[in-house]
């Protein structure tokens, strides 16, 4: 019952973490701009994100605009979408294998141990779907903060951390966790033990025996 539990709370945690990956793909607020400079007097705020960029005017209105060529982009930019994709299609994929090997699930009855081990490899591929995210994220986050602090930099052009990255970084963390928790379900090797020798029987009489 203890491993039933443990399974199905990394389960749950694997979901809402690859939920958590997929708002913080879709999210524009994975940068924002920073107005740590005392000269700063802007009526709006400025995001982007990883498919568009948005300027949200004092007033509350939000302007969005797609980036109209993926060619033009940077390679950062496009190795963080690709990492971030990848982490939701295997999110997906892990999600089924999982499903497929709990033991709150009626399939595969007959054969405990394929079963278990089905949703070990779900775990482990939530692993590597949180590990994805998580190099997305930080490399993202590390880009803005070398260009924060970068001299060069003009003053009304730095960015900050947006939302969406410490949404990406907890979910990332939350697909790991829930991950290793599956892992943790995996059916223990039974101690086999000799096959115990019979005693020789005894020979038949044939009423033969000689004194």
């Amino acid at each position: 019952m203890a491993s039933g539990g443990l399974q199905l709370l990394g389960f749950v945690l694997a979901f809402m973490g690859w939920i958590g990956i997929i708002i913080s793909t879709a999210m524009p607020q994975w940068k924002m701009a920073s107005y740590a400079g005392d000269n700063i007097v802007t009526a709006q705020a400025l995001y982007e994100g990883l498919w568009m960029s948005c300027a949200m005017q004092s007033t509350g209105q939000i302007q969005c605009k797609v980036y109209d060529s993926l060619l033009k982009l940077e390679s950062s930019l496009q190795a963080t979408r690709a990492l971030m994709v990848a982490a939701i299609l295997l999110g997906l994929v892990g999600l089924f294998v999982a499903v497929t090997g709990m033991k709150c699930m009626k399939c595969m009855e007959d054969d405990q141990v394929k079963k278990m081990r089905m949703a070990v490899f779900g775990g482990v591929i939530f692993i590597i779907a949180g590990l994805a995210a998580l190099v997305a994220t930080s490399w993202y986050g590390n880009r803005v903060a070398r260009a924060f602090y970068d001299p060069f930099t003009p003053v009304n052009t730095r960015f900050e951390f947006g939302s969406a990255l410490f949404i990406g970084w907890a979910a990332a963390s939350l697909a790991i966790l829930g991950g290793s928790f599956l892992c943790c379900s995996c059916p223990r090797r039974e101690t086999s033990y000799p096959p115990t020798r019979g005693y020789p029987k005894n020979a038949p009489s044939t009423g033969k025996d000689y004194v």
